[in-house]
């Protein structure tokens, strides 16, 4: 599948060698080297994915992002860093990030990433038979990938719907978070916190009270689960 890609980097050869990688996976690409580019270029024609350095001019990557996602756009972003710590990795998630990776990069990586992200995105689980799931208040569409609160549209990034559609799809089981990297983004490493950044994301959108969740429980040690019906009549 095809796909827009917006470059956003002001390494001048980082960025080329990107552009060489992912047009030859047969995507578009548009490159620019500044914050406000960014964000101008984003707004004026939205991509399916974005890569992100997070050290730009004018604006960092972080407040682009941030403003993206506030003005409720979902594409696709993987933020490229030269800041590799846990703290830097979930403030990027937490600001909606759907991956995360640090420099130096293998650009052969940044085009599976690329393409993990768009077969999740135009792949619903086939392990749910169910076109449409619906938690309390919330109805998830799994072919449209789109879900609804009380009939007003959640803004989900692609991660968030993943885990959303995958644990509505086995409502009442306990997945471990080790579980959820492997079964709803198929990676078998990685720092776990990661799901836990995604599950208090998407706590923020679904519940009443994301500090007191009616939803999307924790279940002790074990790991997360959607509420059955009788949780929550």
């Amino acid at each position: 599948m095809a796909a827009e890609v917006l470059i956003v980097e002001d390494d001048p050869m980082l960025a080329d060698v990107l552009v060489g990688y992912v047009r030859n996976a047969g995507h578009r690409v548009r490159v620019v080297a500044d914050g406000a580019e960014a964000l101008a270029a984003w707004e004026n024609e939205p991509p399916d994915v974005v890569l992100l350095d997070v050290m730009l001019p004018t604006l960092s990557g972080l407040e682009v992002l941030r403003r993206r996602r506030n003005a409720g756009d979902n594409a696709a972003v993987i933020i490229i860093s030269a800041r590799g710590d846990e703290p830097d990795r979930l403030i990027g998630l937490e600001f909606g990030a759907d991956d995360y990776v640090v420099k130096p990069l293998s650009p052969r990586e940044i085009v599976l990433r690329i393409e993990a992200l768009l077969r999740r995105a135009t792949q619903p689980d086939g392990r749910l038979s169910d076109r449409t799931l619906q938690i309390g208040s919330v109805e998830v569409d799994l072919a449209a990938r789109w879900a609804t609160r009380s009939g007003s549209p959640l803004q989900l990034t692609s991660r968030e719907f993943d885990l959303l559609a995958f644990l509505a799809g086995h409502r009442g089981e306990t997945f471990s978070k080790t579980a959820l990297m492997q079964r709803v983004w198929g990676w078998d490493f990685g720092d776990t916190s990661t799901v836990t950044v995604h599950v208090r994301r998407l706590r923020q959108k679904l519940e009443d009270d994301p500090s007191d969740p009616r939803l999307v429980l924790t279940v002790g040690r074990q790991g997360y689960r959607i509420a059955r019906e009788d949780e929550l009549a």
